[in-house]
């Protein structure tokens, strides 16, 4: 069920508890703002700090959960080593990963979509099992880019379309947020834990709906539809909480 988008509906989220509970953050959009280009995100500098501290209180269950490649986390987030999942499941740090090989035909699609966003004037971003065309630069090319995109998974079996936002990605097909989620619940750190996860994109409301399932919440950030119960405006307020966590502030011990 989808919720209402009004702020009257979607309050912020409550406190969490150390003991019980699991956390699972999305990476662009949540735990970072969205920038122009995926390169030019800006990471504050206390983040990988704040995210160990936070994983420390949680006897190590917190993970990130993203679509962006494993490497790219990893560069991003150099000083957090809990688990990290990329590229919607497809790659993993700190458990088995899904995926050992990556798909048939992935360079090929990856030139082809390299290729019609040179030609259409719009951004490729390559990922390391799959690809993304954005059209933040120009919005009108949505259609475009949606048309190209199922038209390359009839071609390519083994990649499924994944919208986004202002973007369309191609990602390895029987992978996603949520199916990461049940992996990492797995995990001693995580078994037995409410589920609480937080994210911005159409990509997060699988997770967001497992979480919700699961006898946990969602915490959707930034405005849209989603059937998060919890919703903060901007990355810098789930920054926000997640520091108060480490003041005693949001913690119901």
């Amino acid at each position: 069920m989808i919720l209402d988008d009004s702020p009257q509906t979607k309050p912020g989220p409550p406190a969490l508890n150390p003991n019980g509970d699991a956390l699972f953050l999305d990476f662009d959009g949540c735990l970072v703002e969205i920038a122009p280009t995926p390169d030019t995100i800006k990471v504050p500098d206390d983040l990988p700090h704040v995210l160990q501290e936070v994983a420390a209180r949680l006897n190590g269950a917190l993970a990130i959960v993203s679509g962006r490649s494993l490497h790219e986390l990893e560069t991003f987030l150099q000083g957090f080593d809990g688990p990290m999942v990329g590229s919607h499941g497809a790659e993993a740090r700190g458990m088995t990963a899904p995926m050992a090989q990556q798909p048939m035909g992935l360079s090929d699609l990856q030139q082809e979509m390299a290729d019609f966003a040179s030609q259409s004037g719009l951004l490729y971003e390559h990922k390391s099992h799959g690809g993304a065309v954005h059209f933040r630069s120009d919005p009108t090319r949505q259609a475009q880019v949606e048309g190209f995109a199922h038209a390359l998974a009839e071609r390519y079996r083994d990649f499924t379309v994944q919208p986004a936002k202002m973007a369309v990605e191609l990602r390895p097909t029987g992978f996603s947020k949520d199916g990461a989620l049940v992996l990492l619940s797995e995990l001693s750190a995580f078994e037995g834990r409410r589920p609480v996860y937080a994210g911005d994109d159409t990509t997060d409301e699988p997770a967001l709906a497992w979480a919700e399932a699961n006898g946990g919440f969602g915490i959707k950030i930034g405005a849209g539809e989603s059937v998060a119960r919890f919703r903060l405006p901007e990355p810098q307020q789930l920054r926000g909480w997640l520091s108060a966590a480490l003041e005693g502030e949001a913690w119901d011990v």
